[in-house]
């Protein structure tokens, strides 16, 4: 449906609700029409005036929490989704949205709850289950986590996001090997999924092979869609293999598709700084710092890029530059003094030669 037809499904709508004022099915097609063009402050006025009419409308108060849920304005959303739950107790998809949003607060006790209640009306539903594990993932309790997306996955054994997760989880616990054949799994199912080919190429990556990796890198960059990343991590892999010149080459390229984010010429700098190349690093950091101005982070690249070059005037000038960036930084301050007293030092051993 295309905007003129969306205008003109709402002229209609609206026509509508003037002749049948206290008719709510009417303020539903216009709030789905509202959505359909994007214009959500309206779609929370067309329910809020239904509302007026009947407080008691489910679809209504599930659908404003969920906007205030996806607005982060989440006391609003909690007021919504509980006045549901008045209306309806045995409605799962309240308890399910009120774990959602006590997730989204790092309310670990409160989303548990939720969910579990939302389990108590769909014991059968997998994404419930993937949601507690997705909960308790995010507060890094991996063997809970797993076990849930298990469970889900006993109810549907292709459930894509179990199986991605599952492999997430086994990728951080260092089981590479079972996280391969998660997402092994994930691509059987969708071969034309470039993340899940990157995560294959990544953790054959760490497996250390090098033939298998670089085939499924080739593969996922040959699918359709931004390979910015992909380069990156192809990148960093051919990094990992000692192929050097393929790697600066892959940096290049990720640049050239995306030349106003700062990550590949930093990883890009990282590299020649690591083959002591250090003004071609030197080039690519400050290629970074014209994208962001303001990060302490990129003049400490630059100024160890001097300091392993033995230019330590020019070192101590960009530690202090990000210092008066980040004064509150004791990292940088303990860096930056260590150097200058390793500095004076030298310069008083040449004195005290010089005087001899």
């Amino acid at each position: 449906m295309d905007k003129k037809e969306i205008e003109k499904n709402i002229q209609k709508t609206v026509l509508k609700m003037a002749l049948e004022p206290n008719n709510t099915d009417n303020y539903h097609d216009l709030a789905k029409f509202y959505a359909l063009d994007n214009q959500y402050e309206k779609v929370i006025s067309v329910y809020e005036s239904l509302l007026a009419i009947d407080p008691k409308d489910m679809q209504a108060l599930i659908n404003l929490g969920s906007l205030w849920f996806f607005s982060k304005e989440y006391k609003k959303a909690i007021k919504y989704f509980n006045e549901a739950m008045i209306v309806n107790p045995s409605n799962y998809l309240v308890y399910y949205n009120l774990g959602n949003t006590y997730a989204d607060m790092k309310n670990f006790s409160k989303s548990l709850h939720y969910y579990s209640r939302a389990l108590d009306f769909a014991s059968n539903d997998p994404e419930v289950y993937n949601a507690i594990a997705l909960l308790y993932h995010d507060f890094e309790d991996y063997v809970e986590a797993k076990a849930y997306y298990e469970k889900a996955l006993s109810i549907d054994p292709e459930n894509m996001t179990a199986l991605i997760d599952l492999g997430n989880v086994s990728y951080k616990t260092s089981d590479y090997k079972n996280a391969l054949e998660y997402y092994k799994k994930v691509y059987t199912l969708a071969p034309e999924n470039k993340t899940v080919a990157l995560c294959i190429a990544n953790t054959y990556s760490v497996l250390k092979d090098k033939e298998n990796c670089y085939k499924k890198f080739d593969e996922a960059i040959a699918l359709e869609g931004d390979n910015y990343k992909a380069y990156i991590c192809y990148a960093i892999a051919k990094t990992d293999f000692r192929d050097y010149q393929d790697a600066i080459e892959y940096y290049k390229k990720a640049i050239e598709i995306n030349s106003t984010e700062a990550n590949a010429y930093i990883l890009l700098g990282n590299l020649y700084s690591n083959l002591s190349m250090y003004k071609e690093a030197e080039i690519q950091y400050r290629e970074a710092l014209k994208i962001n101005k303001l990060d302490p982070s990129i003049y400490v690249l630059i100024a160890n890029v001097f300091f392993m070059n033995r230019e330590i005037e020019k070192s101590l000038t960009s530690y202090r530059a990000a210092i008066n960036l980040r004064p509150e930084n004791d990292e940088y301050k303990l860096v930056f003094i260590q150097v200058l007293e390793d500095y004076i030092e030298e310069e008083r051993k040449g004195e005290i030669v010089a005087e001899f």
